[in-house]
């Protein structure tokens, strides 16, 4: 497989982010968004996943972070679409099971070409610090559907919000990091019957 890097930038009138991603990285992070508990959870991807991730991020927090959080799931989603390429030779699939104390999530994902989310998680409170946990869902759709993959994602049990928080963005690393794989039996072979994702 060739080098699997992408560098994206994508600019609106309410933010301007710059993402950089190696797939084939050792967990390398670099991170300013102005939201510091999501920057704390793409850190859990880029190093359990084992993905360098470089992200720069400048959104109109002053209204709030919709805006940043959601482009920054787009950005991030396009950036990993482009460094994936046409996904011969890749395992495709991934999955993971993550605890963290209490909690308990699961993630699974197919990098199928074909967009969509379940987000399946109850936090046991709105706010993580100042963090609005309802952008998480706009996170993932906005990461689904520019890296167009499906992605189910499932908290078990967990009754602390920051550790259901942790264990899901610590199994997306995971199950990127099982699906973004080479698979020396598929090499130079696309991981469908259809012939394309």
């Amino acid at each position: 497989m060739t080098a699997r890097t992408a560098t994206v930038e994508r600019n609106t009138l309410e933010t301007q982010i710059k993402v950089s991603v190696n797939l084939d990285g050792t967990g390398e992070f670099q991170c300013e968004t102005g939201v510091p508990f999501l920057d704390h959870m793409l850190e859990q991807v880029a190093r359990h996943g084992l993905i360098d991730l470089d992200i720069n991020a400048i959104g109109d927090l002053h209204i709030d972070a919709h805006h940043t959080v959601e482009d920054l799931g787009i950005t991030l989603g396009m950036a990993v679409a482009e460094a994936a390429g046409d996904k011969k030779g890749m395992t495709r699939y991934g999955h993971a099971y993550v605890p963290l104390d209490e909690a308990l999530s699961r993630v699974v994902l197919d990098f199928s070409g074909r967009p969509g989310l379940s987000h399946n998680v109850q936090y046991s409170r709105a706010r993580i610090g100042s963090f609005d946990v309802d952008l998480f869902d706009e996170f993932f759709h906005g990461f689904v559907n520019h890296a167009k993959v499906t992605l189910h994602i499932d908290n078990l049990r967990g009754k602390n919000a920051h550790h259901q928080a942790e264990t899901v963005f610590k199994a997306l690393g995971r199950a990127l990091r099982m699906a973004l794989t080479a698979d020396p039996r598929m090499a130079g072979m696309m991981p469908s019957t259809k012939g394309s994702l």
